[in-house]
């Protein structure tokens, strides 16, 4: 350690501990964002947990019904619903946290970057999640209450189990919808060039239909669900890279004036 950084108190390790103390700042900001937002909400939490329920219940057949086989189901699953609700309308200023802890470390030019990443992240994500609540669940319940019904058992769903079947499946559509960020980023960094992700582009489709058999119900048409966008997406990513990012010359980084 120079006498000039023993002088100031600024050696490695004050460094590292302010480091510290900031990102727990930043965690109790988003934290607290998202417990504010919760508390606006809580007291509709039965009614966030209807509508998250009704593409289900609008496809039941008659003698069909959601069951609550925990006892304390009825009170937590929807109080979990609305924390996750909290959390996705809290996401915005929770990445801007991240993003403020992270940009002092950042170049000029991959400042200039992030906002527009993150801004459609998050709407694809929003996105992803439409798509899956309006469009896939509808379709996915609607046929499975097809094959139920030659079985002639009446169709009811543990609240819980209907929680953890909707959020694998935003999840999955969310993340399926942030393939043309993820194809633009491979590109920009080198590691892909759109020659080689248009070779590659057998495999990604049979990845495709691997994926969505395994997130999906075991039916054709749930599978074609994921798999189709999956692929529609990859190639959007592939004319996105082509526009924005070949031919670019790299930019020389710039430190920020934070650097």
């Amino acid at each position: 350690m120079s006498q000039v950084q023993q002088s100031l108190g600024e050696g490695p390790e004050s460094s590292f501990v302010s480091h510290l103390v900031e990102l727990r700042d930043r965690l109790i900001r988003a934290s607290i964002a998202i417990i504010v937002v919760f508390l606006g909400l809580v007291y509709w939490a039965p009614d966030i947990f209807k509508l998250l329920a009704r593409p289900l219940m609008m496809n039941l057949p008659k003698d069909g019904k959601l069951i609550v086989t925990d006892v304390t189901g009825s009170f937590f699953v929807p109080m979990k619903v609305t924390m996750l609700v909290a959390f996705v309308i809290a996401l915005p200023y929770v990445l801007y946290q991240i993003w403020a802890f992270i940009a002092p470390g950042l170049y000029q030019n991959e400042k200039k970057l992030v906002a527009p990443l993150v801004g459609t992240s998050y709407t694809l994500f929003l996105c992803g999640m439409a798509f899956a609540y309006f469009v896939v669940f509808p379709t996915i319940f609607r046929v499975m209450t097809h094959y139920n019904a030659p079985l002639g058992a009446a169709m009811n769903t543990d609240v819980d189990n209907y929680l953890g079947f909707v959020l694998t499946m935003f999840l999955a559509f969310g993340v399926t919808f942030e393939v043309p960020i993820f194809v633009i980023l491979l590109v920009r960094m080198g590691l892909l060039t759109v020659p080689k992700l248009k070779e590659i582009r057998p495999y990604v489709v049979v990845g495709a239909f691997v994926v969505s058999a395994v997130v999906t119900p075991p039916d054709v048409f749930s599978q074609l669900i994921l798999a189709v966008p999956l692929i529609v997406l990859y190639e959007a990513g592939i004319i996105a890279a082509r526009l924005f990012v070949s031919g670019q010359p790299n930019a020389t980084p710039e430190q920020g004036s934070d650097a």
